[in-house]
């Protein structure tokens, strides 16, 4: 659904840069989660997956549209959610005109796609950080997507939000959408990502099988602190968590 060969990017000749020979795929039905510590450039990158930048090298395709969910989004206006979805159909609104009715049930059922129907009425801007990210979720399916990229989508979520966030993802992918997202939570990508893909520093990076991909060797060289994983029982399933050893100190 979604390639990227030999991809690098700087925003000058001379200033340093922030990836290069970046090659990553995702398929139809699958979440890929893309983990590494701060100024790796997984958000640049993801930035390059959905078109909003272009790579200085490397080429980018995509077999149907890319939508893309920002980390954070702020507006100016009041707008109503409905408003805020209705945003995502600009690409198929003809310039001076107006959504028709057919966009206005688009956006009411992506946000039923997302379970926030409910909310079309509120302002945006008196919503929780949890609705807020179901929202900009369902104004990018709203686009009519093949393929959705979330930079960070459930960070500083409450552990409710999170696991809504994660469900949505989740149940995308069995949709049959590719859906790309950062994370910063390795449980996140272990819950929900067939394959992950590690930015551990400078050009070195990791693709693979999340399971067989974030090992405690793996995770605690990328973050610098001890980590370990386990497996713990929950009601519905037998769940493996990575557990930071923040006790010993920084590795």
């Amino acid at each position: 659904m979604l390639e990227a060969r030999s991809i690098s990017f700087r925003y000058s000749a001379r200033a340093p840069w922030i990836f290069r020979e970046v090659s990553v795929d995702v398929r139809a039905g699958e979440v890929l989660a893309v983990l590494g510590p701060n100024a790796r450039g997984k958000t640049t990158m993801l930035k390059c997956l959905a078109g909003l930048l272009r790579p200085v090298s490397g080429i980018v395709e995509a077999t149907g549209p890319v939508g893309y969910v920002p980390q954070s989004h702020a507006v100016v206006f009041a707008f109503s959610v409905l408003d805020i979805v209705l945003m995502g159909r600009a690409r198929k609104v003809k310039i001076y005109s107006s959504p028709t009715t057919d966009d206005r049930e688009a956006a009411i059922e992506a946000l039923r796609r997302v379970g926030v129907l409910h909310l079309a009425d509120r302002d945006y801007t008196g919503l929780s950080g949890g609705e807020r990210q179901l929202v900009l979720i369902a104004r990018a399916l709203v686009s009519e997507c093949d393929t959705i990229v979330l930079d960070e989508p459930a960070s500083a979520l409450d552990l409710r939000n999170q696991a809504q966030v994660l469900g949505v993802l989740r149940g995308l992918a069995d949709e049959g959408m590719a859906v790309v997202t950062t994370t910063h939570h390795p449980d996140h990508a272990l819950h929900i990502a067939e394959r992950s893909m590690l930015m551990i520093r400078g050009d070195d990076r990791r693709i693979g099988p999340t399971r067989e991909l974030l090992t405690d060797e793996l995770l605690t060289g990328m973050y610098g602190v001890p980590i370990v994983t386990t497996e713990v029982r929950t009601p519905s399933a037998t769940r493996r968590l990575t557990v930071p050893d923040f006790g010993r100190g920084i590795a």
